[in-house]
């Protein structure tokens, strides 16, 4: 899948979308037109001729890297519409999963298409469903804006049906997760995973309890994932104050009949 953007000037040109960088991380896109900052101004003229690797100067004088943006740099720009599961959390369900480039996974619901983007980007195929239409024009935003060829978005109740059938994993962040199960089964593997995504005690429940009391599925586990920065300056180090808590639960179930 492609790490880069290319953007459209409007004048009949199509260019590449660069990222410039401080030495202190600060990150800063270039679409175009002169790059304002606290660290002051560059021009687009000196942008446009700089490659990759090479350096440019603020008005201020301060140097920044020009740097070619990666696949996260381009996906922390999305739109968003409704809360999106952190990075923390798409992480372990890859992790536990063993998704790979060859898997077909179905992500449900969509909301901005955020977990349905950063999938793609691991896998083969990524099917995508949501009820709502305005939702549905967010994530056709981002997968466009992000240049994504493997992700499909449909529009259906996934309480009702699934699109797709023989899928390696179905990841649902729906209020009833529970209600999903039957068509779920329909559409899942035999040995694919379902993870569910829930923020509330109740809601994990009601899952584990359906889960175990059907014959198809194993349940494997709930986890919740805590993150926690670090200072480093000189020998003074130390936990940073606020730390990145509570976010939703992740569940683990794998079909076996």
């Amino acid at each position: 899948m492609p790490h880069t953007i290319i953007f459209y000037t409007g004048q009949g040109n199509l260019r590449l979308m660069k990222l410039l960088m401080t030495k202190e991380g600060r990150k800063f896109f270039y679409n175009g037109s002169d790059v304002h900052t606290q660290f002051g101004f560059v021009r687009k003229e000196d942008i446009e001729k700089a490659k990759p690797g090479k350096a440019v100067k603020t008005n201020k004088g301060v140097l920044m890297t020009v740097i070619e943006p990666g696949f996260l740099d381009l996906y922390k720009r999305i739109k968003r519409a409704p809360q999106i599961i952190p990075l923390k959390d798409l992480g372990a369900v890859i992790a536990e999963t063993g998704l790979s480039k060859k898997s077909v996974v179905l992500d449900a619901g969509s909301g901005s298409g955020a977990t349905a983007c950063f999938l793609a980007n691991f896998v083969k195929k990524v099917y995508t469903c949501e009820i709502r239409e305005d939702f549905i024009e967010v994530v056709k935003h981002n997968i466009q804006f992000l240049g994504l060829k493997n992700v499909v978005s449909k529009k259906q109740d996934i309480y009702e049906a699934i699109p797709v059938k023989n899928l390696d994993m179905v990841l649902l962040d729906v209020p009833s997760p529970w209600q999903a199960i039957g068509p779920v089964k329909k559409g899942l593997k035999v040995g694919g995973y379902l993870v569910s995504y829930s923020p509330t005690v109740p809601q994990v429940s009601d899952f584990v309890e359906t889960i175990k009391k059907d014959g198809s599925f194993v349940y494997i586990k709930t986890i919740e994932i805590l993150e926690r920065d670090w200072e480093f300056e000189e020998r003074k180090i130390r936990p940073m104050s606020q730390a990145i808590g509570h976010s939703g639960f992740l569940t683990f179930a794998r079909k076996i009949a």
